[in-house]
Order: C-alpha cells, then structure tokens, then sequence
C-alpha cells in the first residue's frame, strides 16, 4: 500500500481545482433557406435546407487555481457559455478533458434548475437537494437565503410571476449559501439593482477568502475588472489572451473599437 509524503500533499494542494486541456466542442445544426428560382423550380417550391457545423470551442486549454476569480469576455456567439456548461458537467466536450476538484455550483443562467410553476420555497429545495444536502441542510440555510434574496414577501407565490431580478437574486443566494467548493455564474450579475449587486460582491469576496475557486461570464467588463483576479478572452471558440482583467479588458475594448465609456462597462 502507497502512501503520500510531505512533497506529494503538497504538490495536491496545489494542484488546480479546475483543469481544462485541449477542450473542443462541436455540433451541427440545420438551417432553412428561400430558395432562388431555379432552386423553387427544382424543389417544387421547397425551401433548401442544409446542415452547418459550428465549433463552438476549439482547443481550449488553462487551470484556475484555488482562491482564483476567472472572468470570461467574448462577443456573442464566443463560446463563453458553452465552456461554463462542459466544465459544469452538463454538456460533454467533443473532445479534450476536463478534471475537476471540488463540488460544483452552477448559476449558468437566470432560472435554469427552476421550475416556474412552483413557489420560490419549493424551488429552494429542489436546488438544495440537486446539490446534494439533505432536507434538514436545506431547512437550516433556507432563512440566510431568503434573506440575502431580500424576498419574503415573494417566497410561496409562484417563480412565473417573478422579475428576472427577483429570478436573478433567489438562484445567486441559492447558488451560493450551499457552500460550493467551485462556482460558475453566467451573466447572472448583470441583472438586479444596485444593492444587490453590492451584496453580490461582498458574498463572491467571503467565497473567494474562504479558498473557492470561481468563474464569472460577463458583458459587464467594469463587473470583470472589479471582481475578478484574471480574465480569458474568447472569440469564435479560442483563447485570445488570458492577463490581469485591466490587460485583458483593455485589449477587448480596442479590439472591439470602442472607448471606456458607461454602456462598455456596465453590460456590453
């Protein structure tokens, strides 16, 4: 039987907690077109439908080490998403690995995991017991939830007549007050008044403190620079740059052609 020496725990508590190497992922998707005339002639009217291969993700390979705050920037369609998604588990890379060390929270977008006919009480549960705590856990954190939610006097009516804030603060509190070792959000700070997302920053710093490690999608890049210690820059699937979010942030903007003005920073 093996045993680990001193070198060895050490070089484990080193180790990232999330590992990402040579991650691809692909999937086709079908697509109609009007036809031109000869086409309508031929197909008697039909429209012409062909099948597009999109590279979602190519070759994506980095760590996030423990205690880390990883931000990632990208234009629409960037593969930003997606790669939360693969490292959640919820969609397999086409190819590539991904090695994970520590539970996982996910708030990959507002609502996904909640069912909008039930009440925010109901769904706080279903949230606690998919992440893996059992009633009585789920009961002893369902108070500092709400609270941080600031929704009591929404709690028992159902999820479909909540705002997207409403949407937005419940799943961060969810996500969040379980404990997770490893947490991605997706454009889920971006939503919410001011308050919130103060009370956001301040729980993503008590996280960060406590040895987690985090991954932050965002548009808001004043959000990126003020949360996070790095940043990856996707664009058509690829890693462009990865620095401190000022570089990083500062090259997307001059990429993109525009100034450091309000609506960049803020939700772009």
């Amino acid at each position: 039987m093996s045993s680990l020496s001193v070198s060895d725990i050490g070089s484990l508590d080193n180790a990232p907690v999330i590992s990402v190497r040579d991650v691809s992922f692909t999937y086709r998707t079908n697509i109609s077109r009007k036809p031109n005339f000869m086409e309508a002639v031929r197909n008697f009217g039909r429209a012409t439908r062909s099948t597009v291969r999109i590279d979602a993700l190519k070759n994506v390979t980095f760590d996030v080490q423990r205690g880390a705050v990883t931000g990632v920037i990208g234009a629409n369609g960037a593969g930003k998403s997606t790669l939360l998604r693969a490292i959640g588990g919820i969609v397999p890379p086409s190819s590539g690995e991904i090695r994970i060390r520590g539970n996982v929270g996910a708030l990959l977008s507002l609502g996904v995991g909640f069912n909008q006919n039930l009440s925010g009480r109901e769904n706080v549960m279903l949230g606690g017991l998919a992440s893996g705590l059992s009633r009585a856990e789920i009961n002893e954190y369902f108070d500092s939830i709400v609270d941080f939610a600031d929704l009591w006097d929404h709690i028992d009516m159902p999820m479909r007549t909540y705002s997207s804030g409403m949407f937005s603060r419940l799943g961060f509190a969810v996500a969040t007050t379980m404990n997770p070792e490893i947490l991605l959000i997706d454009e889920a700070l971006s939503t919410g008044d001011a308050r919130f997302k103060e009370k956001s920053s301040q729980r993503i710093e008590e996280m960060r403190e406590k040895a987690g490690a985090m991954m932050i999608v965002s548009h808001a890049l004043g959000t990126i620079q003020e949360l996070c210690s790095d940043t990856i820059w996707l664009h058509h699937g690829e890693v462009i740059m990865r620095d401190t979010p000022e570089r990083v942030t500062e090259a997307y903007m001059k990429f993109l052609d525009v100034g450091n003005v309000a609506a960049v920073m803020e939700d772009f």
